[in-house]
């Protein structure tokens, strides 16, 4: 089984692809999502999900304070679900899909092109 067919099985599929999905998008890719935890404070934090080696966690509060209430409400609101609960499950998922989505250890270049991978991975994998 797949990382992908296992977030599915996670959030029931269409919820876990719209919402990493619209993340990834409204942040640029990768590159962008990877500033905005290193603006945060937690730049280690996710360079080890790119990084080879151990994934770091991330609590469902530093998601909340990286990302903030402005882009936390309207994914949460897209998917009938509370801000805290997009923030817990983001926090979960987060850190195996970038790892997967930078296997060699490194943000390949043309990270626009790796964020449409990652959307077509997406798709393809929840939504078939």
């Amino acid at each position: 089984m797949g990382l992908l067919d296992s977030l599915a099985g996670q959030l029931g599929g269409d919820e876990a692809g719209n919402l990493l999905g619209n993340l990834l998008e409204q942040q640029g890719g990768i590159g962008g999502l990877l500033d905005k935890f290193q603006q945060g404070g937690l730049g280690e934090v996710a360079q080890s999900w790119v990084a080879s080696g151990e994934n770091l966690p991330v609590s469902s509060e530093q998601i909340e304070a990286v990302l903030g209430s402005e882009t936390l409400a309207p994914l949460a609101e897209k998917l009938g679900i509370d801000p805290q609960t997009a923030a817990g499950q983001i926090s979960a998922l987060l850190p195996q899909l970038i790892d997967q989505l930078t296997p060699n250890g490194e943000l390949p270049e043309g990270d626009g092109n790796l964020l449409a991978a990652g959307l077509d991975l997406l798709k393809g994998k929840l939504f078939s």
